[in-house]
Order: C-alpha cells, then structure tokens, then sequence
C-alpha cells in the first residue's frame, strides 16, 4: 500500500480537503481551459472558494478564517492549482494582501479587512514590485509624503496580480529614502481611491484568467491608510513572501500532479503497434522520473509548511525552508509538465489536451515571487553564513 503523503493533517482537514477536491472538479476544472481560451477574471470561481472558506483559509477563527494548519493549506491550494492555476493565481494573490494587514497592520485594520476578506467579500491585491523594483525591493521608486492629516502616495507598480479588479490594495512605499529598506511603509488602499488608475490586464502567456496589472499611483490618503507602524513595511513584505513562497510551491505542486496523471492516463490508454505506451520501457522512465521528482519536491514543501506553523507559534523565521520549497517545487513542475507534455506527443503541443495550458501556466512560477536565481542566492546565503 502506498503510504498517505498528507497523514499529518486533522480529521477536519481531511475533510475540508475534501469538499474542496469535489467543488474543484465539479466546479472550477471544468472551466479551466474556457477561461485560458477567453482570458476571463476568474470572479465565479472564487465564489467557490468562497463558499468552501478557502478566502480565508489563511487567517485565524477569530478573523472569520478558517484557520487549517500550514500543511493543509499547502494541500489545499494545490487542489486548486490542479483544477485551475489562474484561480489558484488569484486566490494567492489574495492571500498576499490579507496576510500582509495579519502581519503588519493594527487592530483596528484587521477587523475592518480581514472578515470580510475571508468570506470572499472583499478581494485583495498585494503592490510591491516596480519596473525598477523586482528582485530588490529596497530600490523601489515609489514613494508616500507626509501631508496635512494624511499621505501623498505617488509612484507606479507592475505585474500586480488582481490589482486591476481587487476591492483593496496594500502598496509599499519608501516613506524615508535615507533609512533603505528601514523607510519603506505599507498603505491600504480601497477600491476607487482617487488617484488609483489602474490599466488593462497585461497579455501574459499563462494563468490567463488570473488577471496582472500596471498601476499608476498619485493618491491623497488618510492618515489612517498606513499599514500598522510606519518603516514596518520591508519587514511585512518579506515575512509575507516566506507565506507566498510556500503557496506557489503549492501551486506548482498541483499543477505538476495534474500533468503527471495526464500523462499516466495517456500512457495506459495510447496503444501504438498493439502495444500501449505503458508497456514501454522508455516511458516507464519517464514516468518514473516524474514521480521522484513530484516526491522530492512535496516532502520539501511540507517540511517548508510545518516549519511555518513553528514558526508562527513561535515568532521566528522560516525563510530558507520557504525559498527552499519555492525553488524545488517550481524546478521540479517546470520538468514534470515539460516530460508530460514531451509523452504526449504531437498531441501534448494541441489545445485539446490540458497539458500545453499547464506548461504555460506553470512557466511563470520560476520568475514571480523570487526567481530561481534569486531563491539560489538566499538559500546560499543561508548555508554560508
């Protein structure tokens, strides 16, 4: 018998996970490939979510989350992924924006937001990078002035996922120039702030309905718009990334398993020269290959998960499991789908088979939220200090 790779998680999490796996399938798998077809925002599938808690599956009872462990949101969003990664795009990018007033903002900000976020009410979008601010944030241009009873927020971000149909934002702002990544602050934007000019969704090659923007700020704010402390916000914004790096390992997890039993299908069902695909020795390592790979990758988001939930009971730091898990889980998907695709055949570079979107799909994970070279550089940092 094969062992259960998610025995870690509570009865209740089981469960939760899965509702969620049959929601997914009824609901969300089905529209996959119309939404990559007509690039639509994937507003319907997150009413799904919604109603399975998964909006809030990031955030504690006491914000109205649902409040499962780290290991089981890992499961969870790779559920998602596997049905459809521009829902599992727009769902994470949520998570970004919630985490960050979790993380950084005052109580009086979590309980305006965060119940709402949670049952889907309300959508979010995290600003950090900039044309001249990827890979660095402290580099970023924009910037937010102190005004009479306010800030002046002014600056351009891009690539923000969901930015363009979010019901608020949190941007980051350099706030002091002379303190680097110590005068850099957050600041919660609703939905029509004035100021807020958001263009239309960039022509991406994947997670197509998972809508990415281009904003352009020159915003008068209420004093109250800054998130939590000011000069908190590089702070905020990389334990938030240590979160994000977890869930696209999540992703790409979801999206690898389905290219991979794509193709298990496929190999069992193609029959050439009366033999099917299955039967021969170089698919057999193919196939093998994919699944050492999906293993490796999943017990090194897992560790990267419970460490998470350590970390979060006890306040400290889980960066390298987090960038560790990124980097894995991104290499890995980027391998499995390309060996899936590459079994299919002809067939696999056609539309009419799933596994040509989620080659597409998967492509950006090694670029967003830290490249692979900037994981690289973490990750050896860490061993050499």
């Amino acid at each position: 018998m094969t062992p259960d790779p998610w025995h870690m998680l509570s009865d209740e999490e089981r469960m939760f996970c899965d509702v969620l796996t049959r929601l997914c399938a009824e609901q969300i798998a089905p529209r996959a490939a119309e939404t990559d077809e007509t690039s639509g925002f994937v507003h319907d599938q997150l009413a799904v979510l919604a109603e399975a808690g998964m909006m809030g599956a990031n955030l504690p009872e006491e914000y109205d989350g649902s409040s499962i462990s780290a290991p089981a949101l890992l499961r969870a969003v790779s559920i998602v992924a596997g049905a459809c990664g521009s829902t599992a795009s727009a769902l994470t990018a949520h998570y970004l924006a919630t985490d960050s007033i979790l993380i950084g903002g005052t109580d009086a900000q979590k309980r305006e937001w965060l119940p709402r976020a949670a049952t889907g009410t309300v959508l979010g979008a995290f600003a950090l990078t900039e044309p001249t601010a990827g890979s660095d944030p402290a580099d970023m241009k924009t910037r937010a002035r102190r005004t009479d009873g306010g800030w002046h927020l002014k600056g351009s971000k891009c690539f923000i996922s969901n930015g363009g149909v979010a019901d608020f934002l949190v941007v980051y702002a350099v706030t002091d120039p002379d303190k680097a990544h110590r005068g850099i602050s957050a600041f919660i934007l609703p939905k029509g702030t004035p100021g807020l000019d958001a263009g239309p969704p960039e022509r991406t090659m994947g997670l197509k309905g998972g809508h990415v923007f281009t904003l352009n700020l020159d915003c008068q704010l209420p004093a109250d718009a800054l998130l939590g402390e000011e000069g908190k916000g590089f702070r905020t914004a990389m334990q938030v990334l240590d979160n994000g790096r977890i869930e696209v390992a999540a992703q790409c997890l979801g999206m690898a398993k389905a290219a991979m039993d794509a193709a298990i299908a496929y190999a069992r069902d193609r029959v050439i020269g009366g033999q099917a695909l299955s039967e021969r020795q170089g698919i057999r390592w193919m196939i093998a290959d994919m699944g050492v790979a999906y293993q490796s990758a999943l017990l090194v988001a897992q560790d990267a998960a419970r460490q998470r939930d350590l970390a979060h009971q006890g306040g400290g730091r889980f960066s390298l499991a987090a960038s560790m898990a990124k980097l894995a889980a991104s290499e890995a998907a980027g391998r499995i789908a390309d060996t899936a695709l590459q079994l299919h055949g002809g067939y696999g570079y056609t539309r009419d088979f799933p596994i040509e979107r989620i080659n597409r799909d998967l492509r950006i994970m090694r670029i967003y939220e830290g490249s692979s070279e900037i994981q690289r550089i973490i990750i050896s940092g860490n061993m050499l200090a």
